[in-house]
């Protein structure tokens, strides 16, 4: 009796193990990380978006019949917890795909852990052109405009302001640093004449708004260009509104015109910056439409620029495991060089020369209305027109 009840309970070991490893054939896994706890005002509308794609996603049937699974990870906004999360996603989770990285030093950090362990990951939001060119590799792709792509939209529109001497602040920390120098070349080629008489370098999350607006206030720009966003832009709007820094001069914004960082300006939002952002609310397309009605309908609120970066994510990741008729990583490497995607922003695709997307970006100017900023004389430029020549990204990208 005994021999036959430990049969019994092998079986059922046996035939649970079997059941599980069904389960997980039937499941493809995506292993996300991202800086949620340090950048919420982004992060908590992305995955929302992401949420919602994985649902219309698997609602739909799937992808051959598997499910698509998101499992996230926080990496406390630093590059070694960021790998320590990627290979406990890839070693203990087994996940078929990474994506995801916020802050452009841990995107950089993830392209390099894909590249050692040979795994797809697609960095969803780093903006910094290194991931895709000086630091590019075979595994990793990226979807968000890049550093360069939304420096080189709004610099003709700052030539034209025709304004010599220039200021810039940034955040001190690889994007920051890369939108600075992309500005400040860009701008010579543009006006030969232009002069940069003050940059002001501010450690991330901890602007000290009273010190760098009196520096950029004592250098008498005519203009400044602006790369701080999320809590540090609210407090150098605050101060330099107080201290009338922005009167009379122009300033030339990145990023200032998504509403997870122009909303919370309220009734501080300045007028007549030349901004980068995301006018959800006057955007008729389509793809759009069918985007915005699906998120309110799901969670009752209006889109930020980052459910649609978390959305397109995992619809990038679905196409372009659909066209590798699989999730095995040197197949989807092979269907992502030219992958075509619908995202709410129309049709994308994905450069086989650096990996790059197209999505473009919305320019624009903000106003103060009634308490609340907004995007006004605003249009979309496709990414596709606003990249370097090929043979410059030839010379920029390292060997894979």
């Amino acid at each position: 009796m005994k021999i036959q009840n430990a049969l019994h309970m092998a079986l059922a070991v046996l035939l649970g193990l079997a059941g599980l490893q069904a389960g997980a054939q039937n499941v493809i896994k995506i292993g996300e990380i991202n800086s949620y706890k340090a950048q919420p005002a982004f992060l908590e509308p992305y995955k929302k978006g992401m949420e919602l794609a994985i649902e219309e996603i698997n609602s739909a049937g799937g992808l051959n019949g598997r499910k698509l699974q998101l499992v996230t990870r926080d990496d406390n906004a630093t590059p070694g917890d960021a790998v320590r999360a990627a290979e406990e996603l890839v070693s203990r989770e087994r996940v078929d795909v990474l994506a995801g990285g916020f802050l452009s030093n841990i995107g950089l950090a993830l392209g390099d852990f894909a590249k050692q362990r040979k795994i797809f990951f697609l960095a969803s939001e780093p903006l910094t052109d290194k991931i895709v060119w000086q630091n590019g590799n075979k595994y990793t792709y990226r979807l968000r405009a890049s550093t360069f792509m939304q420096v080189s939209m709004l610099v003709p529109e700052a030539a034209k302001l025709k304004k010599k001497r220039w200021a810039i602040v940034y955040p001190n920390y690889e994007y920051g640093q890369s939108a600075a120098a992309t500005f400040k070349q860009l701008m010579k080629a543009a006006q030969p004449d232009v002069e940069f008489v003050v940059e002001q370098a501010t450690p991330l999350g901890r602007v000290d708004a009273g010190s760098v607006t009196q520096a950029l206030a004592d250098a008498k720009p005519d203009a400044i260009f602006n790369v701080l966003f999320g809590p540090d832009l609210s407090r150098f709007v605050r101060e330099g509104n107080t201290r009338g820094l922005f009167q009379g001069r122009e300033v030339v914004s990145l990023l200032t015109g998504e509403p997870e960082y122009l909303d919370p300006l309220k009734d501080e939002t300045p007028n007549g910056w030349l901004v980068t952002g995301y006018p959800w609310y006057g955007i008729q397309t389509p793809e759009h439409k069918a985007f915005f009605l699906a998120y309110h309908g799901k969670y009752k609120d209006y889109p930020r620029l980052g459910s649609v970066v978390g959305y397109s994510t995992i619809k990038s990741i679905a196409e372009g495991i659909k066209k590798a008729g699989s999730a095995d990583t040197e197949k989807l490497v092979a269907a992502f060089a030219g992958l075509q995607v619908v995202t709410p922003f129309g049709k994308i695709s994905y450069r086989a020369l650096d990996h790059q997307s197209t999505m473009g970006a919305f320019i624009g100017k903000i106003r103060n209305e009634g308490g609340k900023g907004v995007m006004v004389d605003y249009r979309y430029l496709d990414g596709a027109n606003f990249q370097p020549s090929d043979s410059e990204v030839k010379k920029l990208r390292a060997a894979d």
